[in-house]
């Protein structure tokens, strides 16, 4: 299809802008959602556990957010000022290999809400520092079972145009479900508007061997994963739901501006950014190796977590979460069932075995796995558990 044909068809959907959200300063990222702060949309637990488990959406209502304690918050502060620079090292690897793979000129950096906008914000950041190039960054949702925000994407090319490279962010891998949905997504979006959106998906950290752009395939705890919206710009996991949302409406979150002093997405950001430039040459040295010989995305994870299913006997692969990050939010906002991990004096885990024996959540050791841990989620039949 030619060119023009194809931007036609994406100005024939005239998107609105969105309305601004987030802690970020709007110089980081904007997100294309739209503001549900006014609906009540949260959940308890074991309630959210039924209606999932029961075939409803995720994306149609919210957890109630974890509040950390104040040892949590310590164990938060210390890992990061542990990881800041090896958190830098990989955000600059993974930096580099979208510049060798993409350059900067008509770059787009779109971030998958919400993991992905933290990494996203400090790509940006590290491209600006060392390229002197401010890449335009957006923040958008995608969820499993209904897909890309279409609306979203439309909106980013009639702004940059047609011919705009996404570069598609988020923060880690798991099982290889989101990038599954979003290789669907842009086949999907090419089929309909006739333009190809490269549907790779670069990562921090890729233990699922799913990516082939990544800063790191080691398992280990990246700060931002150990709180929720407070690391992601006060931002709620992302809504969609047919009586939220409408035709022309991007997918929904809500915007926490009462925790707005409990807020460490910019301490975040501000930890790892002064490492950029000490790391930068050891960085290039690894991305340069890497594009010298393509890193094989072997789906081994996924291979890893069908051993777990059958072990322990589960029908339901969706309710094993593989992964420090994942781990995480099992533990924050699902029923957990028990941990999985590869041992307990793994460093990376503190907050993992903290967050189990805060809610009486048994850790077992099984050594081997792509992952340091995953977290599986009680099955539940007839709404009880089994």
């Amino acid at each position: 299809m030619k060119g023009t044909d194809s931007q036609e068809r994406v100005m024939r959907h005239r998107i609105a802008p969105p309305v601004p959200m987030g802690s970020y300063p709007p110089s980081d990222v904007t997100f294309l959602l739209k503001d549900l702060s006014d609906i009540s949309l949260e959940l308890g637990t074991a309630e959210r556990e039924k209606a999932i488990q029961s075939g409803v959406s995720y994306s149609e209502m919210l957890p109630v957010e974890y509040q950390p304690t104040e040892q949590y918050i310590e164990l938060f502060q210390e890992t990061l000022r542990e990881s800041a620079a090896k958190v830098a090292l990989a955000v600059a690897v993974v930096s580099e290999r979208i510049v060798a793979q993409r350059g900067t000129e008509g770059t787009v950096l779109v971030s998958l809400a919400r993991a992905g906008t933290p990494v996203g914000v400090l790509i940006k950041r590290y491209i600006a520092e060392t390229y002197g190039a401010e890449l335009p960054h957006y923040s958008v949702s995608i969820i499993r079972g209904k897909g890309l925000d279409e609306n979203a994407i439309l909106y980013i090319l009639q702004q940059h145009g047609a011919g705009a490279k996404l570069q598609f962010v988020d923060g880690w891998t798991g099982k290889g479900a989101i990038t599954r949905v979003l290789m669907e997504s842009c086949a999907g979006f090419h089929k309909k508007y006739g333009i190809a959106l490269n549907n790779d998906l670069a990562v921090l950290a890729d233990p699922g061997h799913c990516s082939g752009t990544y800063g790191t395939r080691e398992d280990y705890l990246i700060p931002s994963a150990c709180l929720n919206s407070t690391v992601s710009g006060l931002l709620s996991r992302t809504v969609q739901r047919d009586d939220l949302i409408g035709p022309g409406d991007f997918h929904g979150a809500k915007f926490y501006r009462e925790w707005l002093d409990n807020d460490y997405s910019n301490v975040f950001i501000g930890a790892i950014t002064p490492y950029f430039a000490s790391v930068r040459k050891q960085a290039v040295a690894v991305a340069e190796e890497m594009q010298a010989s393509p890193p094989e995305v072997s789906w081994r994870g996924m291979r890893d977590i069908q051993t777990l299913q059958e072990k322990f006997g589960m029908d339901n692969i969706n309710l094993i979460k593989p992964g420090v990050g994942e781990t995480t939010r099992v533990l924050l906002r699902r029923v957990p069932w028990k941990i999985i991990v590869d041992t307990k004096s793994n460093p990376n885990l503190r907050h993992i075995l903290l967050l189990a024996e805060e809610r009486g959540v048994p850790v077992e050791e099984y050594p081997g796995l792509a992952y340091s841990c995953c977290g599986i989620i009680r099955p539940l039949k007839g709404g009880e558990a089994e």
